[in-house]
């Protein structure tokens, strides 16, 4: 197995789904009900922008579980799941840095992010036979 491989395609695939949500985040605030859309852009009230990076979020998610099976190739399951934590809390953190999102950082959130991430930590600090 490849130690290096693996994390990089499971960091890619966390960079990939957190990119996701925060562009499905930022759509769904401008795009009616999914139920409506069809109407909606018949009529002309709907923003194609908010469509096209909502569809560009669909295409980042499958693109990441494409990045996932390959990073499971080379990880142990035990350390690279561990590894999706990471994206709860860099979707926390741009969430709450970019205006655009119009979150805030707050004590309870930033205690739960820095938790998961001493755990991560934790989990991917000691090399495992299968990844020396």
């Amino acid at each position: 197995m490849s130690l290096r491989r693996g994390l990089a395609f499971a960091s890619g695939s966390v960079l990939l789904v957190s990119g996701a949500q925060l562009g499905m985040r930022w759509s769904m605030t401008r795009l009616p009900e999914p139920a409506q859309w069809l109407n909606a852009i018949s009529h002309g009230d709907v923003s194609l922008s908010a469509l096209a990076v909502v569809s560009a979020a669909i295409a980042a998610y499958a693109l990441s579980m494409l990045f996932w099976l390959l990073a499971l190739r080379d990880l142990p399951l035990g350390r690279a799941y561990s590894l999706l934590s990471v994206s709860y809390a860099l979707v926390y953190l741009l969430a709450a840095s970019l205006p655009i999102f119009d979150e805030r950082f707050t004590l309870s959130k930033t205690l739960g992010v820095t938790l998961v991430i001493l755990g991560v930590l934790t989990i991917n600090s000691r090399r495992t036979r299968n990844c020396a």
